[in-house]
């Protein structure tokens, strides 16, 4: 049987973000970058130059229209500014395209439902970008976890921490509700990460954070409560030296997973123990999550079966994080209506 035919793509921006995307769609096996769009012109070209100076062939747009209207491209990257996430996803979905958007897909639920239901009508494939969860470490940390090795796993704890440069200030320009801060930038992913673990969803959420002039939060923390005194912990910041880690505690033992945001050489490295004595290193083959991510969403679109992560994820850690936001902001407990508990 012959492979199909690569997935065409093409990219709505030129993010900063395309430094790891665009030569991920490159390398991709099963996807072809075709097109590229953004409302500066000259902008595109300038993209494609710096991040694949070799690529020929690539058409390039100085309007996110006019990619949209070209019947070549099958699906679309997002990564323009958080607050535009879940408007030109559902543009996209519109013209008929499969969409790959980056993190956050939206800052409101309900535009997660309205993506929803915009998907089915229109019989597209949607994802929410967390390159992560595509590297293989995390796939054996939840090998780990099932083999019962850690017994029940009763805490989690995410920190994910950088300086910012001055030349990434903007991202405390804008206000919380506008996509701004910390949150919505890294926050996002100690969320995601803390619900992988646990078998339901948050049922309450406590956090405190600092903000700056603009409204943006540089830094957070908080506490998730699963129920039945299970618990996990995000630690956040622009302000800290970096640090990208997550620990889970069990019954039996723990596992503590150094750098989840592994670059494509980066060789991977899980420690663990269990109370009967064992301590175990294990460092893993390296891989590019952002191609393996790529590679996945192709692979659905082309077979036509779901996401490894759903819209429904997607809108349980949009409610998630607007719960923490919202007790940031308010200074008491959040409940989670629909996820076990009452707002």
């Amino acid at each position: 049987m012959n492979n199909p035919s690569p997935l065409r793509f093409g990219i709505l921006g030129g993010a900063r973000i395309n430094e790891r995307m665009l030569p991920a769609i490159i390398e991709a096996h099963n996807a072809e970058l075709i097109a590229i769009a953004s409302r500066r012109e000259g902008a595109a070209a300038e993209t494609l130059a710096r991040y694949a100076p070799q690529q020929q062939g690539v058409k390039t747009y100085h309007t996110l229209d006019g990619l949209l209207n070209d019947s070549d491209v099958q699906a679309v990257y997002i990564p323009l500014a958080n607050h535009e996430h879940a408007e030109w996803t559902l543009r996209a979905i519109e013209h008929g395209k499969h969409v790959l958007c980056e993190k956050p897909m939206a800052l409101a639920v309900n535009d997660i439902l309205a993506i929803q239901t915009a998907a089915r009508r229109h019989q597209v494939t949607v994802m929410e970008g967390f390159m992560y969860r595509f590297h293989p470490q995390h796939a054996r940390v939840l090998e780990l976890i099932q083999s019962g090795l850690f017994g029940d796993i009763r805490s989690v704890r995410a920190t994910f921490s950088f300086m910012m440069r001055p030349e990434r200030m903007y991202r405390l320009e804008e206000p919380i509700s506008r996509g701004g801060g910390a949150m919505w930038d890294i926050g996002c992913y100690a969320i995601h990460t803390l619900r992988m673990f646990f078998q339901q969803e948050p049922i309450a959420v406590t956090a405190l954070s600092q903000t700056v002039a603009s409204g943006a939060d540089i830094a957070a923390s908080g506490v998730l409560d699963f129920g039945d005194g299970k618990y996990a912990q995000f630690d956040f910041s622009f302000a800290r030296a970096r640090r990208c880690e997550y620990e889970i505690i069990g019954t039996k033992g723990g596992l503590v997973c150094h750098v989840v945001w592994q670059l494509p050489g980066d060789v991977p490295m899980l420690t663990w123990w269990t109370d009967d004595g064992r301590q175990t290193e294990e460092r893993l083959p390296a891989a590019n999550h952002f191609r393996l991510e790529v590679e996945h969403f192709s692979q659905c679109v082309l077979a036509g079966t779901e996401p490894k992560l759903s819209l429904d994820d997607a809108e349980s850690n949009c409610r998630t994080i607007n719960a923490a936001l919202q007790s940031a902001q308010e200074g008491w407990v959040v409940r989670l209506a629909g996820m076990g508990g009452q707002e």
